[in-house]
């Protein structure tokens, strides 16, 4: 038995005026994914427990059968394991962004999708010229960045931070960091990051190419190292993820699955979906479970970008769904599960935790309805799962004992 996961992540939206009144799913040509929701199930599940934020973090873990409730100790420390960063028990991670503000307002979560290079030397030139003991900056890839803490003396669990994505066009004084002893020193990083950015030659060059200059650092999402079992542990599986994201790959990395290189891997639109496809069928002769995750939809609906949204959607539907459902049908018995694992919106640029749509196809996997995979018809289906982590065990095992 072979299972495959596809994340087109925040894929789910709402009708959109741009769009004629659809969501992006229903505005999409995805005969592959249509046929997935016709030949199996689709239902709803939660992937935002209740009380906890709505980001790809939480919603990830507990897609992959893991309650956030339990095992959740912060977004960053699970990218610092995708970075290979060792922690000790008593460290500090924070996810450090850069971004763009202007006229005190957050005008871009990704400083324009800044690139490697230009993130590195702004961030080592930033490390260079303040004095923050006990910080260490760790470049990530474009603008994501960590933060490590390793004085084990400050304790940043009452510090309150806030993703700059959840932010566009807010004043960022109503959302810097608050709360317990320390959050005045973050408050100072992001000031000091304001004075060594602001003539940076990178952001000079930057203007004048007409691109969004990195005018700021942000930390957010802190958090421990956090103790998970594995999925072979808990579920008897041996896995893998294909993944251009450091907090998929982190999770992975805590859950035991390999991380595999797929070339040509990016955030936006311009990755390589064919190449994650093939790598995904590649590595079905190795492991029985894959998880593929793509995060261009995500990346559009940020930007306000409906159309390229839809066409990342249709890129996993012909390069991706296609192949690998082909694959799995010629190969044998299979389960595959396609889901977002939230929704983000288009029009307010921000993530959503209405329960996301997902398709069920495979093995003992039987539907009554036949409709095209969207939002509204897997709403409508009686399949509906109230706790995102319970998604796996039935996903796995529903229907075949």
């Amino acid at each position: 038995m072979k299972y495959v996961i596809l994340i087109p992540d925040g894929a789910a939206d709402v009708p959109l005026d741009e769009l004629d009144g659809k969501t992006p799913f229903e505005a999409a040509s995805i005969p592959h994914t249509d046929r997935l929701a016709n030949e199996g199930r689709q239902g709803t599940v939660a992937t935002t427990p209740r009380g906890m934020p709505c980001g790809s973090d939480v919603c990830s873990m507990s897609l992959l059968g893991y309650d956030p409730a339990q095992y959740h100790t912060g977004r960053a420390p699970l990218e610092a394991a995708a970075l290979g960063i060792d922690l000790g028990d008593h460290d500090w991670v924070f996810r450090v962004n850069l971004v763009t503000v202007i006229d005190q307002n957050m005008a871009d979560h990704s400083a324009g999708h800044i690139s490697d290079k230009e993130a590195h030397t702004l961030l080592n030139d930033f490390a260079a010229r303040v004095d923050a003991p006990g910080m260490m900056l760790y470049p990530g890839v474009s603008y994501r960045n960590i933060m490590v803490d390793r004085d084990a003396e400050r304790d940043w669990s009452e510090v309150a931070t806030t993703p700059p994505h959840d932010i566009p066009g807010e004043p960022i004084r109503k959302h810097l960091p608050v709360g317990g002893q320390y959050a005045p020193l973050l408050q100072q990083l992001i000031a000091e990051s304001q004075a060594v950015f602001a003539d940076h030659e990178i952001n000079l060059t930057r203007r004048e190419m007409g691109e969004l200059p990195a005018t700021h650092l942000w930390p957010w999402g802190q958090g421990r190292r956090p103790a998970m079992p594995s999925f072979a542990e808990k579920y008897g599986l041996k896995g893998a993820m294909i993944t251009a994201v450091d907090l998929l790959a982190g999770i992975a990395s805590f859950i035991g699955w390999d991380r595999l290189d797929v070339p040509n891997q990016t955030s936006y639109h311009d990755t390589d979906y064919a190449a994650a496809g093939r790598h995904a069928i590649a590595a079905l002769d190795t492991y029985d479970i894959v998880c593929v995750h793509v995060e261009a939809p995500d990346e559009a609906a940020h930007a306000a970008d409906a159309a390229t949204k839809v066409a990342a959607i249709e890129a996993i539907d012909a390069h991706i769904v296609g192949p690998v459902h082909q694959h799995l049908t010629e190969r044998g018995d299979y389960r595959i599960l396609y889901l977002p694992d939230h929704y983000t919106r288009v029009d307010t640029r921000r993530h959503d935790p209405t329960p996301v749509p997902f398709a069920l196809c495979g093995k003992q996997v039987r539907g009554v309805l036949q409709h095209p995979f969207n939002e509204n018809n897997a709403q409508a289906a009686d399949l509906r799962i109230a706790h995102g982590h319970e998604l796996m065990e039935y996903f796995l095992h529903s229907g075949l004992s």
